[in-house]
């Protein structure tokens, strides 16, 4: 098996040191990570990120295609915004959603992958 720490990491974690910088980063960013992480961790706002995903969508839209009340979509697209992960566009009175940037988007598309497309869903199968 491959190791996915870096050479300082494993310095770091095999020395007697208290903390080093390299461990003190890897620690930050586990914590990044451990937010986006809780921020996807819900299946309504994967549904959202999967659909916008795949192009920009009304807030019309959304809701008609989670059929999901109005309120339960609300609250999941507020918490994607919240933190950092849907971008929005005001067009006259319809507000369009899109995913924030390409990192967002590439692992939506490794959740799609792993779980929802025939191959991932065959994989997980009992």
């Amino acid at each position: 098996m491959t190791s996915i720490l870096s050479s300082k990491v494993v310095e770091a974690l095999e020395s007697d040191a208290e903390l080093s910088p390299e461990l003190a980063r890897m620690m930050k960013n586990a914590r990044r990570a451990s937010d986006f992480l809780k921020a996807l961790a819900h299946e309504n706002r994967l549904l959202l990120l999967c659909l916008l995903s795949e192009r920009e969508r009304s807030v019309t839209e959304l809701e008609k295609l989670l059929s999901r009340r109005q309120t339960t979509v609300s609250q999941q697209r507020a918490r994607l915004r919240l933190d950092g992960l849907v971008t929005t566009r005001r067009d006259g009175k319809t507000i369009y959603y899109s995913v924030a940037d390409a990192s967002t988007l590439k692992f939506v598309k490794v959740i799609y992958e792993m779980f929802c497309s025939e191959a991932g869903s065959a994989k997980r199968s009992p």
